[in-house]
């Protein structure tokens, strides 16, 4: 039985990219809405012949419809039992379920798992979901739901962390009624990645605390890292500072102007390697950059998005290129940078240029050791390329 939900029908000849099940519907392709709907709610797409197309939320943006389902469905309790079956499926599939040297992973990861706007991440027996729009917000009691059923015993823990992502709609936080035992639960909360124990701060840190993203990039830093002196900027809680250790850096200096950040960092050393040849230093890293006269044998540079949107390009491509340039100066010969961008507004080949520019800015020869991204339960939809945030490479430097 249908569920008779808002009808948003769309220009002649703009059905094409839905047929191709591209998830975003732009405002610019809509012929007819109805009067009055509201930011979130669910609504049948058609194209110009009153052919079904997809189902989504709709939302007052350039980006009008985020398509949720192609296949006419209802939206009901077992649709979001089966999102999150299918996303705990293909995770179990990577090996990432029930593995005791990685307890931390991203279970849906936005339109590449179907369900643009939503992130769940697992730590343990804790999920945090942090979602960016009003539609999937309004349906965090049904996630809640599905995790609960999908999870069973295996789950302790919902915590759902958006006021930042929705603070334009006056969301809060949410400490879901379930299991979340707040600070005492949060307090115990040691997670394990390939082996290596980090305390995650769900609640004060950055996105839904910890960037699980760069897992294997780590690795490989990791088998980089014997013998050599590292730097690693824009450090958080120390990701790479510790992969670096474990792989027999015998000097690891991180540096980031968070000082709760770099609080993490230093409980994170003390839990791993409490007796390690590493210093930390608070600071803005362009400043430490710039004044500092060490040289290093391998360098980290993962700042923040530079660009979230297509109009701040230009200044991101300046700020990479300084940040590139400057870390070019730094290496010592035979040495090592890894440089990433997560800007989705960056692509590969405009982030490729950029490092080319610093190159030549820099008078340094570089080789391109590995063209990098982010991980396998980050997953990319054939549909939707833009899924492809993270950039990386790790470059040689004569």
């Amino acid at each position: 039985m249908a569920v008779n939900y808002p009808t948003i029908e769309l220009k002649k000849g703009k059905e094409k990219s839905v047929l191709a099940k591209h998830p975003w519907i732009f405002s610019g392709a809509i012929a007819k809405e109805p009067e009055g709907l509201k930011e979130g709610e669910i609504v049948r797409v058609v194209d110009s012949n009153a052919n079904y197309l997809a189902t989504g939320h709709f939302h007052k943006a350039t980006i009008s419809v985020r398509c949720i389902d192609f296949d006419n469905n209802i939206i009901d309790d077992q649709f979001w039992i089966n999102k999150v079956q299918a996303a705990y499926d293909f995770r179990n599939i990577l090996g990432l379920v029930n593995n005791s040297e990685t307890t931390l992973f991203r279970l849906i990861h936005g339109e590449g798992d179907g369900c643009p706007g939503l992130v769940i991440d697992i730590y343990g027996k804790t999920a945090i979901i942090q979602v960016y729009t009003k539609g999937m917000y309004d349906a965090i009691s049904f996630i809640n739901n599905a995790l609960i059923e999908v999870f069973k015993d295996n789950l302790q823990a919902i915590y759902s962390k958006s006021a930042e992502t929705l603070a334009k709609h006056g969301v809060q936080n949410i400490i879901d009624n379930y299991t979340y035992q707040h600070k005492d639960y949060h307090d115990k909360n040691h997670v394990l990645e390939n082996d290596i124990r980090f305390i995650v701060n769900h609640i004060e840190g950055q996105k839904t605390g910890f960037f699980i993203d760069q897992r294997n990039n780590r690795l490989l830093v990791q088998q980089y890292a014997k013998e050599r002196s590292v730097l690693n900027t824009f450090c958080y809680t120390g990701g790479f500072s510790l992969y670096a250790l474990k792989g027999g850096a015998h000097k690891v200096v991180s540096v980031d102007s968070s000082k709760k950040a770099m609080e993490g960092l230093a409980a994170n050393i003390q839990l791993n390697f409490p007796d390690a040849n590493h210093e930390s230093i608070t600071e803005d890293v362009m400043t430490y950059l710039k004044k500092s006269t060490e040289q290093f044998d391998l360098i980290i540079l993962d700042p923040p998005a530079y660009a979230k949107h297509l109009s701040q390009v230009k200044n991101a491509m300046v700020g990479y290129r300084n940040l590139i340039t400057e870390g070019l100066k730094k290496i010592n010969k035979g040495g090592i940078l890894f440089t990433f961008s997560c800007s989705q507004a960056i692509d590969k080949e405009l982030f490729r240029k950029i490092i080319f520019q610093s190159a030549l800015q820099a008078g340094r020869n570089v080789r391109i050791l590995h063209q990098l991204s982010q991980p396998e339960d980050h997953p990319i939809s054939i549909y939707h390329p833009e899924s492809e945030y993270l950039k990386g490479f790790a470059l040689y430097v004569d």
